[in-house]
Protein backbone atom coordinates (compact mmCIF):
# COMPACT_ATOMS: atom_id res chain seq x y z
CA UNK A 1 0.00 0.00 0.00
CA UNK A 2 1.53 3.35 -1.11
CA UNK A 3 0.90 6.75 0.39
CA UNK A 4 -2.05 7.96 -1.78
CA UNK A 5 -3.99 4.38 -1.07
CA UNK A 6 -3.10 5.02 2.72
CA UNK A 7 -5.07 8.15 2.28
CA UNK A 8 -8.15 6.71 0.93
CA UNK A 9 -11.27 6.17 3.26
CA UNK A 10 -12.59 3.10 2.85
CA UNK A 11 -9.93 0.96 2.55
CA UNK A 12 -9.22 2.10 -0.50
CA UNK A 13 -12.58 1.96 -2.51
CA UNK A 14 -12.56 3.64 -5.67
CA UNK A 15 -16.87 4.08 -5.91
CA UNK A 16 -16.61 5.32 -1.99
CA UNK A 17 -13.07 7.72 -3.15
CA UNK A 18 -14.74 8.45 -6.15
CA UNK A 19 -18.13 9.84 -5.30
CA UNK A 20 -16.43 11.76 -2.49
CA UNK A 21 -14.06 13.45 -4.87
CA UNK A 22 -17.28 14.47 -6.92
CA UNK A 23 -18.90 15.77 -4.39
CA UNK A 24 -15.81 17.75 -3.49
CA UNK A 25 -15.29 19.09 -6.51
CA UNK A 26 -18.91 20.08 -7.19
CA UNK A 27 -19.10 22.63 -3.86
CA UNK A 28 -15.73 24.35 -6.22
CA UNK A 29 -17.58 24.15 -8.89
CA UNK A 30 -20.52 25.54 -7.43
CA UNK A 31 -18.43 28.36 -6.01
CA UNK A 32 -16.98 29.18 -9.36
CA UNK A 33 -20.01 29.24 -11.40
CA UNK A 34 -22.01 31.05 -8.63
CA UNK A 35 -20.66 34.24 -10.38
CA UNK A 36 -22.34 33.71 -13.45
CA UNK A 37 -25.70 33.03 -11.47
CA UNK A 38 -25.92 29.49 -12.72
CA UNK A 39 -25.86 25.74 -10.67
CA UNK A 40 -23.07 23.48 -12.28
CA UNK A 41 -26.08 21.35 -13.85
CA UNK A 42 -26.52 24.71 -15.68
CA UNK A 43 -23.14 25.34 -16.61
CA UNK A 44 -22.93 21.25 -18.03
CA UNK A 45 -26.18 21.87 -19.86
CA UNK A 46 -25.27 25.47 -21.76
CA UNK A 47 -21.52 24.37 -22.48
CA UNK A 48 -23.20 20.84 -24.22
CA UNK A 49 -25.16 23.59 -25.86
CA UNK A 50 -22.38 25.42 -26.99
CA UNK A 51 -21.19 22.39 -28.76
CA UNK A 52 -24.18 21.36 -30.56
CA UNK A 53 -27.64 23.51 -30.41
CA UNK A 54 -30.89 22.52 -30.96
CA UNK A 55 -30.42 19.22 -28.87
CA UNK A 56 -33.73 16.86 -28.11
CA UNK A 57 -34.02 17.12 -23.98
CA UNK A 58 -32.94 13.36 -23.91
CA UNK A 59 -29.80 13.81 -25.84
CA UNK A 60 -28.93 17.03 -23.71
CA UNK A 61 -29.94 14.86 -20.63
CA UNK A 62 -26.95 12.11 -21.85
CA UNK A 63 -24.69 14.56 -22.79
CA UNK A 64 -24.19 16.16 -19.26
CA UNK A 65 -24.80 12.28 -17.32
CA UNK A 66 -28.49 13.07 -16.42
CA UNK A 67 -31.66 10.63 -16.48
CA UNK A 68 -33.59 12.05 -18.77
CA UNK A 69 -36.60 11.04 -16.45
CA UNK A 70 -35.55 13.59 -14.11
CA UNK A 71 -34.25 16.21 -16.31
CA UNK A 72 -37.06 18.49 -16.70
CA UNK A 73 -36.76 21.02 -14.03
CA UNK A 74 -33.05 21.83 -15.27
CA UNK A 75 -34.43 23.12 -18.27
CA UNK A 76 -37.38 24.73 -16.12
CA UNK A 77 -34.75 26.83 -14.33
CA UNK A 78 -32.68 28.14 -17.81
CA UNK A 79 -35.77 28.74 -19.70
CA UNK A 80 -36.95 30.42 -16.63
CA UNK A 81 -33.51 32.37 -16.80
CA UNK A 82 -34.16 33.10 -20.24
CA UNK A 83 -31.32 31.15 -21.75
CA UNK A 84 -32.63 28.36 -23.32
CA UNK A 85 -35.66 27.88 -25.29
CA UNK A 86 -37.83 24.86 -25.96
CA UNK A 87 -39.04 24.33 -29.99
CA UNK A 88 -41.30 21.46 -31.08
CA UNK A 89 -39.23 18.77 -33.37
CA UNK A 90 -40.04 19.53 -36.88
CA UNK A 91 -39.39 15.95 -38.07
CA UNK A 92 -41.20 14.82 -34.72
CA UNK A 93 -43.88 16.36 -32.86
CA UNK A 94 -44.00 14.56 -29.80
CA UNK A 95 -40.24 15.82 -29.51
CA UNK A 96 -38.82 18.91 -28.00
CA UNK A 97 -35.62 20.57 -29.00
CA UNK A 98 -33.56 22.81 -26.66
CA UNK A 99 -31.86 26.29 -28.27
CA UNK A 100 -29.81 28.66 -27.02
CA UNK A 101 -32.04 32.23 -26.39
CA UNK A 102 -29.87 35.23 -27.25
CA UNK A 103 -29.63 35.99 -23.76
CA UNK A 104 -27.91 32.35 -23.85
CA UNK A 105 -25.00 32.69 -25.89
CA UNK A 106 -24.09 35.62 -24.65
CA UNK A 107 -23.37 34.18 -21.70
CA UNK A 108 -20.72 31.93 -24.14
CA UNK A 109 -17.49 33.91 -23.25
CA UNK A 110 -17.76 34.42 -19.42
CA UNK A 111 -19.08 30.28 -19.19
CA UNK A 112 -15.97 29.05 -21.66
CA UNK A 113 -13.77 31.03 -19.78
CA UNK A 114 -14.98 29.99 -15.89
CA UNK A 115 -14.33 26.31 -17.69
CA UNK A 116 -10.97 27.26 -18.17
CA UNK A 117 -10.62 28.52 -15.58
CA UNK A 118 -11.97 25.97 -13.29
CA UNK A 119 -9.45 23.24 -15.46
CA UNK A 120 -6.26 25.21 -14.74
CA UNK A 121 -7.08 25.01 -11.27
CA UNK A 122 -7.71 21.75 -11.11
CA UNK A 123 -4.28 21.20 -13.28
CA UNK A 124 -2.33 23.16 -10.59
CA UNK A 125 -3.03 20.13 -7.82
CA UNK A 126 -1.60 17.69 -10.10
CA UNK A 127 2.21 17.23 -10.37
CA UNK A 128 3.73 17.44 -13.52
CA UNK A 129 2.16 15.24 -16.44
CA UNK A 130 0.00 14.08 -13.76
CA UNK A 131 -2.85 16.01 -15.01
CA UNK A 132 -2.76 13.97 -18.53
CA UNK A 133 -2.91 10.65 -16.62
CA UNK A 134 -5.96 11.91 -14.97
CA UNK A 135 -7.66 12.84 -17.66
CA UNK A 136 -6.97 9.84 -19.47
CA UNK A 137 -8.03 7.71 -16.70
CA UNK A 138 -11.57 9.76 -17.22
CA UNK A 139 -12.23 8.73 -20.43
CA UNK A 140 -11.41 5.71 -19.45
CA UNK A 141 -14.50 5.56 -16.69
CA UNK A 142 -16.84 7.30 -18.85
CA UNK A 143 -16.56 5.31 -21.97
CA UNK A 144 -17.13 1.71 -19.80
CA UNK A 145 -20.28 0.07 -20.27
CA UNK A 146 -21.33 -3.22 -18.48
CA UNK A 147 -23.98 -4.09 -20.33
Amino acid sequence: MNKTTKSLRFNGSVWCNLDIALRNLDQVFGQAVQPLGLTVIEWYILRALYDQDGQHASELARAVGRAATSFTPNLDKLQNKGLIERRADPADRRAVRIYLTEAGQNCREAVLHSADDIDSRLAQVFPNGEYEAFQEVLATLQAMSFD
